[in-house]
């Protein structure tokens, strides 16, 4: 019997759907890990599938494409090569199950379904798949392989099980989304795991964008000695080699260097642009065009495509009305040279005049209002959804989460596009990223190495300009104030009184509540957009849009 195991982690980034092409990067992975004289490869969750493919796993011929390819896989281990660890949809006995493969030796060896099946926020595995029954070790020459899936290992309950049935190793394969802070929660419930079994942990993770969601990958190795074994890098694919070696304590990873962790601001701004690059690649976009109006939200959201596409795959547009002032008119076109994207000028008050005119009979007699306010802000949609139909590229949506969140935004106006990058930011997180990527430079980004706004798209009091003198603060409380009561009522799902006893104004609390009650039906025909918080508009949160409950205690 060996006493090492060589086993390499491959983090990937794949795509749903595109069997052969997720399979091609599952070889690729393998003759990596084969050069790095791997005994076995481990491969994310679904990764066959791609993950997560929704109903696309209620088609049969989906499903048995998946489990050929598997077969096909397995079919090439024969070559003396390492083993794989592949997950796909598998349906046996007339259920469908999420499935871990294990290939060796030219034949699928084991097959585990997924225990635990989770069905919150972004996931609804319940919908589609059968839980699997409690997992024993999986026998892999001459070692005994405790392997889970995902949720498996966030409940004591699979873990346990393995660890008493003789498992030598905890060994799970995840498709685990991307959320601000959520990495030090993955270590921690990892911690607790090793410490209930008394066993080594292998995180093997998923990266890349897959529509609203991304995977930050950040795979990880404990040993039962609960030491940081490998910490593998954040929104990369890699394929990482760990030598185990069986003591007398059981098996031990040979330590790794570990990494500087990245700040919580590099990791959210890394996520906002792999999830544009991933949906616009993915997609076959050939690039993304949006208005650039001096402000900081398309400022920020201009920098992020650089970053994620390269300059020559981004176009911006001013679309100035007579409201626009001079200084937006200089950040606008600023801001365009430092990133040194394309940049052009489109009055809109030829077009919102004529609008005017034919509507004129019809407004007779009553004063203006938001509806002119909102004619130039359509009026701007047109002509970006007019460009992209002609050229092919992408709008690019620049409303963050707290304009969404309240309904200070404009339906068929500055709502319209393909993506927002901005949709789960709340401002106060605008303002922030905006001066963090001004001073830093995120090693493997396209953008420019200096600052990418001007600094007083930062400092200026955020506007509109839809009439004269405007400023969001005419309509909202103030950024710091709102975003707070936000972060209660969204992602904490507090009660009024909760937010009162917070400390929060009563009348503003309220005000606030009765603005993101209303905005629902706005909402829900909001672009997708990178989920970045715990609980994202879309995906996360699902509130009716009809709905007669009013929190007034």
């Amino acid at each position: 019997m060996t006493d090492t195991l060589r086993l390499a982690i491959a983090q990937l980034d794949l795509h749903v759907g595109a069997i052969d092409h997720n399979i091609a990067r599952i070889r690729a992975a393998r003759a990596e890990g084969q050069r790095l004289g791997a005994d076995l490869v481990v491969t994310p969750e679904l990764g066959i599938a791609g993950y997560p493919p929704e109903d696309l796993v209620l088609k049969p011929a989906f499903v048995a494409a998946c489990e050929a390819a598997a077969q096909r896989l397995a079919e090439e281990t024969a070559d003396g090569g390492p083993g794989l660890i592949v997950g796909l949809p598998w349906r046996v006995d007339g259920a469908l199950h999420n499935a871990a493969f294990v290939l060796d030796g030219g034949a699928i060896i084991a097959r585990r379904a997924k225990h635990e099946l989770p069905n919150y926020g972004v996931f609804d595995e319940k919908r589609v798949f059968a839980p699997g029954p409690a997992p024993g070790p999986v026998p892999f020459r001459g070692f005994r392989l405790g392997l889970m899936i995902c949720e498996d290992w966030w409940f004591p309950a699979v873990p346990e099980t393995l660890a008493e049935s003789g498992a030598e190793l905890l060994l799970s394969i995840n498709g685990s989304p991307f959320e601000d802070r959520k990495q030090g929660q993955r270590l921690q419930l990892a911690l607790r795991r090793v410490v209930e079994t008394g066993l080594p942990f292998v995180f093997a993770a998923l990266t890349g964008g897959q529509d609203e969601i991304v995977f930050d990958g950040a795979s990880f190795v404990l040993n039962a000695d609960r030491a940081l074994a490998l910490q593998m890098p954040h929104f990369a694919e890699a394929v990482t080699l760990t030598t185990w070696r069986r003591e007398a304590q059981g098996l031990v990873a040979a330590p790794h260097p570990l990494p500087i962790e990245p700040e919580r601001l590099e990791l959210i701004y890394r996520a906002m642009a792999l999830g544009l690059a991933d949906y616009v690649n993915k997609n076959k976009f050939p690039g993304v065009i949006l208005g650039l109006s001096g402000g900081i939200d398309s400022a920020l959201s201009a920098a992020v495509a650089v970053d994620a596409l390269g300059a020559a795959r981004v176009r911006a547009v001013m679309l100035p009305s007579r409201y626009t002032s001079p200084e937006s008119l200089e950040d606008a076109a600023s801001c365009a040279q430092m990133l040194g994207i394309r940049y052009e000028t489109i009055p809109i008050e030829g077009v919102t005049t004529a609008i005017g005119g034919a509507l004129a009979p019809h407004f007779a007699g009553r004063a203006a209002d938001s509806t002119e306010e909102n004619i130039q802000s359509r009026t701007r949609g047109l002509l970006l959804m007019a460009l992209s139909n002609k050229f092919g590229d992408m709008v690019l949506t620049t409303g963050n989460k707290s304009e969404m969140s309240v309904g200070y935004a404009t339906l068929y106006g500055d709502m319209c596009g393909g993506f927002s990058v901005l949709k789960d930011i709340y401002k106060t997180t605008v303002f922030a990223l905006s001066a963090w990527r001004n001073a830093q430079h995120p090693s493997g980004l396209q953008g420019p190495m200096g600052p990418v706004m001007p600094e007083r798209v930062i400092t200026k009091p955020p506007s509109a300009e839809l009439k004269e003198n405007q400023t969001d603060q005419d309509t909202l409380p103030p950024y710091d104030q709102l975003d707070a009561i936000l972060a209660g009522l969204v992602e904490g799902e507090a009660s009024i009184a909760d937010m009162v006893a917070a400390g929060h104004d009563r009348a503003t609390v309220m005000r606030v509540w009765r603005m993101v009650d209303r905005a629902e039906y706005k909402r829900r025909q909001a672009p997708p957009g990178v989920k970045i918080t715990a609980r994202a508009f879309g995906r996360d949160r699902r509130y009716p849009i009809t709905n007669g409950f009013t929190d007034l205690i």
